[in-house]
């Protein structure tokens, strides 16, 4: 487990972003650092990439608010254990969770019908469990050790993908429309411990992530000329979403999905 230490759990606020190395996870951080959030992000990265994202988290730091970083599988019981123990270390008796950021992008993009591989069983499980059962975990468990603040947000990014077929899309379509439901329901039961519980719905975003699925060359060129905005949704658009639902302006609002795709869901 990588481990990067910042200042105390003196900083007035802190973020916890699970994903957060690259695409909308990274662009969170970066937002919520310049509004002097501390930030604590798991990410799952290969040696080979580290050197660039670690370059990432060093500007952040450069800032001057703490960025303490854990390479470490975020789905893993243990790991997470051992994480959470090193926050609740690191935020002492004073410090708290003001902000927690769900931005895992792990599954699987396979076909149902027409030639295979085709999506199984395990695929769905493990994408489901990634992508939408994984951000109930954290928040249990969060609540579990009291380290949520008393007016928290949990944020989490969901797609069109979530109420429309497209192909190969089966099985984070399905991770996607659970999240959404998953969220809902948190919104619900963990109202009366001062935690909103929201959805973000991204246009199509540039990702990494995105850049796996199959014909996303033609899903970028169709979004781009569908969108009334003439562009595609940027992980910066969708970080100051983020950032609008961190507000004490947006404290009444909780269960719900926001758009912030520029009106490409439009038509």
């Amino acid at each position: 487990m990588e481990k990067q230490r910042g200042l105390s759990g003196d900083t007035a606020k802190w973020a916890l972003i699970l994903g957060g190395s690259r695409g909308l996870g990274l662009a969170t951080a970066q937002k919520l650092a310049r509004h002097g959030y501390g930030l604590f992000i798991v990410h799952r990265d290969r040696r080979t990439d580290l050197e660039g994202i670690g370059k990432s988290f060093e500007a952040i730091r450069a800032s001057g608010v703490p960025c303490i970083t854990f390479n470490t599988d975020a789905l893993h019981a243990e790991k997470r254990e051992d994480i959470l123990r090193e926050v609740r270390k690191t935020l002492g008796t004073v410090g708290k969770i003001h902000v927690l950021v769900h931005s895992i992008a792990k599954g699987h993009v396979k076909p149902m019908g027409g030639e295979g591989p085709h999506l199984s069983h395990e695929d769905l499980q493990l994408t489901i469990g990634a992508m939408a059962v994984s951000l109930y975990d954290w928040s249990r468990r969060l609540i579990d050790m009291k380290l949520f603040a008393g007016d928290t947000r949990i944020i989490s990014f969901t797609s069109e993908g979530s109420s429309k077929a497209l192909p190969y899309y089966g099985a984070v379509g399905a991770a996607k429309a659970a999240l959404e439901a998953i969220s809902r329901n948190m919104a619900l039961e963990f109202a009366p411990l001062g935690i909103r519980v929201n959805c973000i719905q991204a246009g199509v975003t540039e990702t990494d992530s995105f850049r796996m699925i199959p014909g996303s060359d033609k899903i970028k060129a169709y979004a781009t000329k569908k969108n009334p905005s003439g562009r595609l949704t940027s992980p910066a658009d969708v970080a100051n979403a983020v950032y609008l639902l961190t507000l004490e302006e947006a404290a009444w609002i909780t269960g719900t999905v926001i758009k912030a795709d520029g009106g490409e869901s439009l038509r």
